[in-house]
């Protein structure tokens, strides 16, 4: 079979893939392939040079979390570099993803490459472009499972949340411990450090938004939020657009694989094409392929650590158009990142539900501080509320019918009312997800062994 037949018609007209990135596609491949401890056995699937970069790629295997356990970090150093003499000269270290307990792998880290890649992402948005020139102030509104500081047992004043250019707002590991006076902090913090941007996890930002509402306060405006680490809701979104008047943008990114895509000023995400490639698998037609599916992702220009068609565990949708009014076409143009495919849910017929889709269709209630859906059966779902709302008996019965509408008539809801939702024990907020195992692989569309960059370069 040759390579343009197994295209999906959706790829007729390809993104915009510069010779340059074939280029770097082609040369981590054949590095992996010759010099990866790790990617051994992956010698075999190769077709060998006389076809397309694409097809080579479609025909290796995705690399998870699980591969880099198996192999360890050490599996992914290419065979020219000295890993012992890159630590003791402190060119790379050693570092945790953060997941949870099962997901959570040790990775290389090169601090030159991730900076590097950051930056590059700053140019898929304006705001970002012009504000964030790499010595700006920056605060951080993240939990320190994440990164920054931890410390449960004492208050830490600023200067020991301080980093250089940085300044972390919280040291708290349990979000529901934070009390009136550790917020009011952060506001003063916000006002006295005066950064130009903050970057926050948004069910963290939201909550001292939500504070900095009922309480009336006055807070410092930045010039630019960046949301990392969780995907916003429809619901963190309006409860920080009602304190902050700065554009607000997502950075899309994991510890292996650096900055991915970042959210332009018109909303849509832009791959970082110069720091890497992204293969995409669209779901089966009844999922909802074509446009959406999971993406693998492959780094460029790190000279420590060899990535290769990593399974982010993320859903994304193409946007249908593939352009975008900021003017920015090269790589991938993306209308949502749908959410971790370890969130998904499933209907009563069995189709498949992102959290991005559970989340529009929920969008609108009143009155709701955070929610999260857990689907306890094929047929039973258990929504968990923390609201302020007057008549619980009246937000009851508008969640159930939004629900019922998404799952099926025949699905069981279960509305129940809490004064906080905990996060994961990997420190982010989690919105929806099955408690019994669905095996994403079952939704790929098997037709599609060519990932949308599909061409005869």
């Amino acid at each position: 079979m040759d390579d343009a037949c197994r295209c999906h018609p959706m790829f007729a007209c390809p993104p915009n893939f510069t010779a340059e990135y074939y280029g770097k596609s082609t040369k981590v491949l054949e590095k992996a392939l010759s010099k990866v401890p790790a990617y051994e056995s992956w010698r075999t699937f190769d077709p060998g040079r006389e076809h397309s970069v694409d097809f080579r790629y479609a025909t290796m295997p995705a690399l998870t979390k699980e591969d880099i356990q198996r192999h360890s970090a050490q599996g992914f150093v290419p065979s020219d570099r000295n890993l012992q003499q890159g630590l003791a000269n402190k060119e790379v270290s050693f570092v945790e993803s953060s997941g949870t307990i099962n997901e959570k792998v040790t990775n290389i880290w090169c601090q030159k490459w991730w900076d590097d890649s950051e930056m590059a992402s700053w140019k898929l948005n304006s705001f970002a472009g012009k504000i964030m020139t790499g010595s700006h102030r920056e605060a951080i509104l993240v939990n320190p499972l994440n990164v920054g500081i931890r410390s449960d047992d004492r208050p830490l004043p600023l200067e020991e949340r301080r980093l250089a250019r940085f300044l972390y707002l919280n040291e708290k590991t349990d979000t529901l411990s934070w009390t009136k006076r550790h917020m009011d902090r952060m506001i003063e913090d916000l006002k006295t450090f005066k950064p130009e941007v903050l970057e926050a996890n948004p069910s963290l930002l939201a909550k001292l938004c939500r504070y900095v509402t009922e309480s009336e306060k006055p807070v410092f405006q930045t010039e630019l939020i960046v949301l990392t680490y969780e995907s916003p809701t429809n619901l963190h979104l309006t409860q920080i657009r009602r304190v902050f008047s700065a554009p607000v943008a997502s950075s899309y990114g994991t510890t292996e694989t650096g900055y991915v895509f970042m959210q332009c000023e018109q909303g849509k995400f832009h791959q970082n094409t110069e720091y890497c490639r992204v293969d995409f698998q669209p779901l089966k037609p009844e999922h909802g392929g074509p446009y959406l599916g999971r993406i693998l992702v492959t780094t460029f220009k790190n000279p420590w650590y060899c990535i290769v068609r990593f399974d982010v565990g993320d859903l994304i949708r193409i946007d249908e158009s593939g352009d975008c009014r900021c003017g920015r076409n090269s790589g991938l143009t993306l209308s949502a990142i749908e959410g971790r495919t370890n969130d998904v849910t499933l209907t009563c017929s069995g189709r498949l539900v992102t959290m991005r889709e559970l989340d529009n269709a929920l969008n609108g209630l009143e009155d709701v501080d955070e929610y999260q859906l857990r689907q306890e059966t094929p047929e039973t779902y258990r929504l968990r509320l923390v609201t302020q709302h007057a008549d619980r008996k009246a937000l009851s019965r508008q969640t159930t019918e939004a629900l019922k509408r998404l799952y099926g008539d025949s699905a069981e809801i279960v509305v129940s009312y809490e004064k906080g939702i905990r996060q994961e024990s990997s420190g982010k907020y989690r919105v929806s997800g099955a408690l019994f195992p669905i095996n994403i692989e079952e939704f790929i569309d098997e037709r599609v062994t060519l990932q949308r960059s599909s061409g005869n370069r």
